[in-house]
């Protein structure tokens, strides 16, 4: 076992004192990075890069190499676990992703099954285990899924929706056969994840990106209730170290004591919710993650780092908290932009840790 070099994120995920707060951003390995766009296109579709475990692990280092993060984040993507099942993942540019089997009937709801994360997925243990041999101890190495809900959403409408209009037809008018589609997805991610760990990720994340679109009953009941299922089936501790799981639901700050009671480590923010209220709230049952607009990326490097040392000194001093962006870094962002925001938070969290 390499030993780990910087374990910031780790410590802080598990609130532990840290010398600096760890910093990583949500989609850090992608369009907005010239050096992506190459070996993209070397791949020839995105579904290739995430198949190819050696071209998956050189994506994966690059913010890692360019700008010094705290983590790296596995590149793949949240849709494979359905792929896996047959659904027929695709990639259509300016729409994102699509299904070519959407489940919409009984049939095809009971003849889910669970992907063999070695076998239909093994590419991707595959290409978790290349990354920690190439990281070699410098940066923790971050896995993670869709949420069982999440995955349903996009299962059932074959994509991106608006309204979601299929998926919570079926929530509605038949509750028992979306209770058994996220049953399978919960045991399918729990596997997953893992599998994930076994080869060699030190911290996991769900995302649950859609979760917010619900009401807070139906969140209780069709979201976070399989997260939690899936963070009690998880292995807590792998080569002698704790393993971290975080969890986030992209809207979902009025349900911060219900995520903080799932049994995670750590709560993924968006930017609706200012941190001191969110600490005020849960930060002393679990680490926050968060929570800059990506849209403030856009602007100058002194604005950003004007909005770094606000965030930073909203959270306030001690431990317990991990700098991200509230969700992903915008293709369209300049690359130098990023680079602002990992200095600055270098060079000013350091006065929270003394």
């Amino acid at each position: 076992m390499t030993e780990l070099k910087n374990d910031r994120l780790l410590r802080a995920l598990l609130r532990q004192p840290v010398d600096a707060t760890p910093v990583w951003v949500m989609r850090q390995a992608g369009r907005y990075l010239p050096e992506y766009r190459v070996i993209r296109e070397r791949a020839g579709s995105f579904m290739d890069l995430c198949r190819n475990p050696e071209l998956a692990c050189e994506v994966t280092l690059q913010p890692v190499d360019r700008f010094g993060m705290d983590a790296a984040i596995l590149f793949s993507d949240i849709l494979t676990v359905p792929d896996a099942m047959g659904l027929g993942l695709y990639f259509t540019e300016g729409e994102g992703p699509r299904f070519q089997h959407p489940i919409r009937t009984e049939a095809a709801v009971r003849a889910l099954g669970i992907p063999d994360p070695e076998q239909e997925l093994g590419y991707v243990m595959q290409a978790v285990r290349t990354i920690r041999r190439e990281l070699d101890g410098r940066v923790p190495l971050i896995g993670f899924s869709g949420s069982p809900w999440t995955l349903a959403t996009y299962m059932v409408e074959g994509g991106s929706a608006k309204f979601f209009a299929n998926t919570k037809a079926m929530m509605f008018e038949r509750p028992d056969l979306m209770h058994h589609m996220l049953d399978i997805l919960a045991q399918a991610v729990s596997a997953y994840l893992s599998a994930q760990i076994a080869s060699g990720a030190q911290a996991v994340m769900i995302f649950d990106t859609w979760g917010g679109m619900l009401t807070t009953s139906d969140y209780r009941e069709f979201s976070l209730r399989y997260m939690q299922r899936i963070v009690a089936c998880l292995p807590r501790e792998h080569e002698g170290r704790r393993v971290p799981v975080v969890l986030f639901t992209k809207g979902g700050a009025q349900w911060l004591e219900d995520i903080a009671a799932s049994g995670c480590d750590g709560v993924g923010l968006d930017w609706t919710i200012d941190l001191d209220q969110a600490r005020a709230r849960i930060g002393s049952q679990v680490a926050l993650q968060g929570n800059m607009d990506p849209c403030v990326l856009y602007a100058s490097p002194r604005r950003i780092r004007t909005e770094v040392a606000t965030i930073l000194a909203r959270y306030g001093s001690g431990e317990g908290h991990v700098f991200n962006l509230g969700h992903g870094v915008h293709p369209g962002i300049d690359p130098e932009n990023v680079a602002a925001l990992v200095e600055a938070v270098h060079e000013l969290s350091p006065a929270y840790h003394r």
